[in-house]
């Protein structure tokens, strides 16, 4: 039987409108979005401020010149150790001009006239000390035979008391005398052009040597710095944390020390939250309140010295078993927390609790459980139900 051309014609349509409808179909199915999964995961968690910071000694010693005059050379360098009572360097006092002299003669002599009446005046406190104490043993002996009342006796007992202090007032005036002359003198010490005229400049403590600042001979006012002593063993961590970080860090908080050389972090616990607050220009020009944080490095190694840069993390809320996802997977949504879990294959917007948050990870209080599958940074093309891959 032969199909006539109208049927050709009616075929050819029908074909072609299923060929339309189809391709109208496949362009108007919903968008398969490929994105990026995470998974919800028990787990330890913990909450750090991280900052970076420097190690410096706990306990730094400045050795500084006792008075002004010519210093000679440093030998000692840095690293080297030191004893206390070490000479750890030499000077020579300026010498006075010929009014100075005088002058330092003058109290001098001052000091040993004032020091001479001092000694006057411990001889006559103990003359009245002795009459004060013969006279106190005769009233005994005639209290005893009732011959004076109890009264008479207790002032006899009672002067002998004020002149016994008398003596030591008056012996304390002599000591003060002494050093008086002492100090007086002292002004006196040998010139440069004298011999022997250098005096040594000891070291106070044990410990290394830290700093020189400057090693060659040269004249020094009293109380320049000679060389800088301390522990290097006996390390801390200063770093300055932004205040709104700070009041969150609490004395004996856990700190993990990381960046500063080795491949391993080190222990450390804060020490120290200074109460007052300071002002930094940051990078970006912003005025920021920071506040320094010192923190003790429990197993200091020995590479590790004085200036070393390192990154703290001290840890300010940590817990062994919480419910996990990472950050990027949440987002705010109708002024809650949410989450798009993916169930056969099609995204499903959930609303979530969210705890402490990291940089890295959020906990989840309510709405997940432990091997969900989240998506990771959802873009504006993913809804309720979208399809994904």
């Amino acid at each position: 039987m032969q199909i006539s051309h109208h049927g050709r014609r009616v075929a050819t349509i029908v074909v072609a409108l299923v060929l339309v409808t189809a391709v109208v179909g496949y362009a108007m199915r919903p968008e398969v979005v490929e994105v990026e999964t995470g998974l919800a995961s028990r787990g330890p968690m913990k909450v750090t401020v991280d900052e970076d910071g420097r190690t410096r000694v706990r306990d730094r010693f400045v050795v500084t010149a006792p008075v002004a005059g010519k210093l000679e050379r440093v030998t000692l360098r840095e690293g080297d150790r030191v004893k206390p009572g070490q000479i750890v360097a030499w000077i020579a006092p300026l010498p006075l001009d010929s009014a100075g002299r005088e002058v330092a003669t003058a109290r001098i002599s001052s000091a040993e006239a004032l020091q001479r009446e001092a000694s006057s005046r411990v001889d006559q406190a103990r003359i009245a000390l002795d009459q004060a104490q013969s006279n106190e043993r005769r009233e005994s002996a005639l209290l005893a035979a009732g011959a004076i009342s109890d009264r008479q006796h207790e002032d006899a007992v009672a002067e002998t008391r004020v002149k016994s202090q008398d003596l030591a007032a008056a012996q304390s005036r002599v000591r003060a005398a002494i050093a008086d002359v002492q100090a007086a003198r002292a002004v006196l010490i040998p010139t440069a052009n004298e011999p022997n005229h250098a005096l040594p400049v000891r070291s106070p403590v044990s410990g290394r040597v830290l700093r020189v600042p400057e090693a060659s001979e040269r004249v020094v006012n009293a109380s320049s710095p000679i060389i800088e002593l301390g522990d290097a063993a006996a390390l801390e961590v200063i770093a300055d944390v932004l205040s709104t970080d700070a009041v969150r860090i609490k004395p004996g908080n856990e700190v993990e020390i990381d960046e500063w050389g080795g491949d391993h972090s080190l222990t450390g616990r804060v020490r120290l939250v200074e109460p007052s607050a300071f002002t930094r220009v940051s990078a970006l020009g912003v005025d920021e309140q920071r506040v320094n944080v010192l923190v003790d490095i429990l197993d200091p190694p020995a590479t590790l010295g004085d200036g070393f840069q390192v990154e703290v993390k001290a840890v300010v809320w940590s817990s062994p078993d919480v419910l996990t996802i990472p950050a990027s997977a949440v987002f705010q949504r109708s002024g809650s927390w949410a989450v798009f879990v993916v169930e056969d294959n099609r995204a499903r917007l959930r609303k979530v609790g969210v705890g402490h948050r990291t940089g890295a990870a959020a906990e989840i209080v309510q709405g997940l459980k432990a091997g969900e599958k989240v998506i990771l940074f959802p873009s504006d093309k993913i809804d309720d139900g979208s399809r994904v891959r």
